[in-house]
């Protein structure tokens, strides 16, 4: 396990910020090209995270880290930034302590879901929304150009969605700091204590957009789930007819993206996300 899938730069810039760290563990997912490294140095631990020439999650974590997660970091429950460089597309942070939610026994806890609904709502409920009036447009946009790129979504269903996207209004939208892939993937727990990480996909949407991955996943397998997610959060922020135009640009861009990166798995979940979105 060695720092060559770092580039020359971004090796110099992690000798500079952390010398004398050892590597000890790497938590890339091969999908994607980003690498996660584990170092330590002495009794210290951090996070590095390396994009490569065509990564844009870099800017938006350092965006995050820089502008909107002071309430989850005051309280232990983010990682903290040691440093960045966008250009370099390199960031350290502080290691957080736990497991990933995933894959363990509480992702299927009520109160997993409780603290992860306080979170973000104290994500979301930082400062004032914005209002963008071109929001909805450009998102619909977005959409249709998923749909020009490779995919194996059928021709029929294709043309449903095109049709759709074409008829949707364009109100204007309230937006706030999000996450952006709000699941139990990214949330660690540390003796019964949820936290978060990976803000590759943080920006300015509306709160809603946040409940997309539960919704589909975790809400549908357990109803019990969504409750508890509720009662942390404190409302329901999802209106009904911006959220069916949601989650139908998600259903879209997962099946979509996941062709193209070659996750199946996740693919597949995107056409039964596109199917129940039409029902």
């Amino acid at each position: 396990m060695t720092l060559d899938a770092l580039s020359p730069r971004q090796q110099d810039l992690l000798e500079l910020w952390l010398p004398g760290a050892v590597l000890e563990r790497s938590h890339g997912w091969g999908l994607v090209a980003t690498t996660v490294l584990e170092m330590g140095r002495g009794d210290d631990r951090f996070i590095v995270k390396a994009g490569g020439s065509e990564d844009h999650h870099i800017a938006r974590e350092l965006e995050a880290h820089e502008k909107w997660l002071a309430p989850w970091t005051s309280l232990g429950r983010a990682p903290v930034l040691v440093q960045g460089d966008v250009g370099a597309k390199l960031l350290v942070t502080r290691w957080l302590p736990g497991q990933l939610v995933l894959g363990t026994a509480h992702v299927d806890f009520p109160d997993t879901y409780v603290q992860a609904g306080r979170l973000l709502a104290l994500l979301h409920q930082q400062g004032q929304a914005v209002v963008d009036d071109s929001y909805e447009a450009r998102e619909g946009a977005k959409s249709l150009a998923w749909l020009d790129k490779r995919h194996r979504i059928d021709a029929v269903t294709e043309e449903r969605l095109r049709d759709e996207i074409a008829s949707w209004p364009a109100p204007p939208a309230a937006l706030v700091p999000t996450h952006g892939d709000w699941q139990p993937r990214n949330w660690l727990v540390d003796d019964g204590t949820v936290s978060v990480i990976d803000f590759g996909r943080a920006a300015l949407r509306p709160a809603m957009s946040d409940l997309t991955r539960l919704t589909v996943q975790d809400f549908a397998r357990n109803p019990r789930l969504e409750g508890a997610f509720l009662e942390g959060y404190g409302a329901d922020p999802r209106e009904p007819q911006a959220w069916h135009r949601f989650l139908v640009r998600e259903a879209i861009g997962t099946a979509v993206w996941a062709h193209q990166v070659g996750d199946n798995a996740f693919e597949e979940q995107g056409h039964r996300m596109i199917a129940a979105a039409l029902d």
